[in-house]
């Protein structure tokens, strides 16, 4: 349960000290070279120094446990990167830059920056990256758009495709029924582009449950079953041969987008899939409380440096 009263979220002593104890759990160990001889690391400490700053024997270098992650360099005080985390944790359809720029007292600029690297540590790290699915699972594989809606849009823009970040954005998802979803921003809905995705994501002993799009036809011949149900034919459920799971992940996305975000750009898409990735493989029907969730972001903080300048960059690219 989130307790606003919890001194993590108000001192940045006790925001770092929860810090160590998730990424230090059996003592501080040092980023520059992995030193985690507790003989070998020593404390600073001295009217000039800072809490929380250790030195490395090995390296002769001093660190702190925001090294290395995306709270590194960062003048924003610890207790509000928690507040934000736990919030775009806790939060089932997202939560908006303006929305932490009210609530954290910060800029909306700030805010902005501070959401994306927080999303950057949403992405999943590479031990979390194995195939979903496996023998006896199911995995179901669908595509959506998002963006603004057609009745909106002028009529020479209705049927605008990823033109000038003015269409709408192609996504894909495949999603373990039981289990983890990943998804993707894909450039088009061929064979040829989801092949790669689905082969190197998915276990081959699975059963990959789809709609009856020509794309999936060549590359379900790979896995152990392939299931089909033909929505163009108003068919949705057939026994066991639905994608009813894409679809509630698809509906979950599009309310954020719509009703949260409103307006997702082309080259930051990939993040918010991310964000929305998380949220749900840590979902509370799998018995992950808002708590879990929370610490489970700030410890894939960890490796993951996001600067102002990338993120232009990838907006400009």
């Amino acid at each position: 349960m989130f307790d606003l009263t919890n001194p993590i979220y108000h001192d940045a002593d006790k925001a770092r000290e929860h810090l160590e104890a998730i990424h230090w759990p059996d003592g501080p160990s040092c980023p520059h070279c992995g030193n985690c001889d507790q003989k070998r690391i020593t404390k600073l400490q001295g009217k000039s120094t800072r809490p929380g700053v250790f030195k490395c024997k090995e390296c002769r270098k001093p660190f702190s446990v925001t090294v290395g992650t995306v709270f590194e360099r960062s003048k924003i005080p610890l207790n509000k990167w928690v507040l934000a985390t736990h919030l775009m944790a806790a939060s089932k359809k997202g939560m908006s830059a303006h929305q932490l720029h009210r609530m954290l007292g910060v800029t909306y600029k700030t805010a902005w920056f501070m959401a994306h690297r927080i999303r950057e540590a949403m992405a999943p790290s590479p031990k979390d990256k194995g195939p979903l699915g496996g023998e006896g699972k199911t995995v179901e594989a669908d595509t959506t758009y998002v963006g603004g809606k057609e009745k909106n849009k002028h009529l020479s823009k209705r049927n605008a495709r990823n033109i000038g970040g003015m269409g709408k954005q192609v996504v894909h998802v495949l999603v373990e029924r039981g289990g983890k979803a990943k998804s993707d921003h894909i450039a088009n809905v061929t064979g040829k582009t989801l092949r790669p995705i689905i082969v190197k994501q998915v276990d081959r002993k699975s059963t990959l449950m789809t709609d009856e799009h020509g794309g999936y036809f060549h590359v379900g011949k790979e896995f152990a079953h392939h299931e089909k149900v033909d929505h163009g034919a108003r068919e949705y459920v057939r026994g066991d041969a639905y994608s009813n799971t894409a679809e509630g992940y698809f509906a979950i996305l599009k309310r954020g987008i719509i009703g949260v975000y409103h307006h997702v750009s082309e080259a930051h898409l990939k993040r918010y899939l991310a964000e929305f990735d998380f949220r749900y493989n840590y979902r509370a029907s799998l018995k992950v409380s808002d708590r879990e969730r929370a610490d489970k972001l700030l410890e894939g903080a960890r490796g993951k440096r996001l600067t102002y300048r990338r993120i232009d960059e990838a907006a400009h690219a």
